[in-house]
């Protein structure tokens, strides 16, 4: 029997059988993965608790023919607990582990920088250390970046001049000049354009300051920048924003 370790965000889990579950996985190195977790739903079972979405563990699994096995779980940080009793912020991080699913979609494909993101930004929804909304904007606007999508919020996503530019064009890859400009296209404010550049780098001592207008300005042109590179919509995304925003 093979076995290797390695560290993973728990993204969501269906049944099987009787008693197993099929654990959908983002590692530190082995990307996303799905792995069996034999027994996990009987009441003697010694980790099913620490299995559940948004929980990051450290796992042993056995190599095995279609799926591997979980044969040992220690939690590294049970996100999922501290926000099973704030049901908008929950649902807010179940938004950030389907985008980590769907912008990850090779299995086995190394995606540590994308794991290290949604550990980081559940470790910072866990913690209310900043607005909810602005965490999962914030996420999805790196994780899209790691995955090559990253938007320009300064030159034109087309003929790259230097900005600051009016037009925001999720087709083109951002703000873009008016002489590049298609008609049809957003035109936010130039506060929201700083705020998207913050989310993006992480600067919360911008971002946490930025008036709620912004924010949800800047909600709308993350989301659709979203759908555009990945086709369609995240399922839970119009349930988060009815909730929690």
């Amino acid at each position: 029997m093979t076995l290797y370790v390695d560290e993973a965000v728990v993204l969501r889990t269906q049944k099987l059988g009787e008693a197993d579950r099929i654990i959908t996985l983002l590692t530190r190195h082995h990307g996303r993965i799905r792995a069996v977790a034999k027994g996990v739903r009987r009441t003697t079972s010694r980790f099913g608790a620490r299995l559940e979405p948004c929980s990051q563990v450290d796992l042993q699994l056995a190599v095995g023919r279609s799926l591997d096995v979980i044969t040992q779980v220690v939690t590294i940080a049970p996100h999922g607990e501290a926000m099973c009793t704030d049901y908008p912020r929950y649902t807010t991080a179940t938004a950030m582990l389907e985008a980590a699913e769907r912008l990850t979609a090779e299995e086995r494909e190394p995606a540590t920088q994308q794991y290290l993101l949604l550990a980081a930004a559940l470790k910072s929804m866990a913690s209310n250390a900043h607005d909810a909304g602005q965490i999962l904007d914030s996420f999805l606007l790196r994780s899209l970046a790691v995955a090559g999508y990253a938007p320009s919020f300064d030159a034109c996503a087309r003929c790259g001049s230097d900005g600051p530019h009016r037009a925001f064009a999720p087709a083109a890859g951002g703000m873009i000049c008016a002489n590049c400009r298609p008609t049809g296209v957003a035109m936010p404010a130039g506060e929201t354009i700083v705020l998207l550049g913050a989310l993006l780098a992480g600067d919360w001592a911008v971002a946490d300051v930025a008036e709620q207008r912004h924010q949800r300005e800047a909600t709308g042109l993350v989301s659709a920048y979203l759908q555009w590179h990945l086709e369609r919509g995240l399922r839970s995304l119009p349930h988060v924003e009815r909730i929690a925003r």
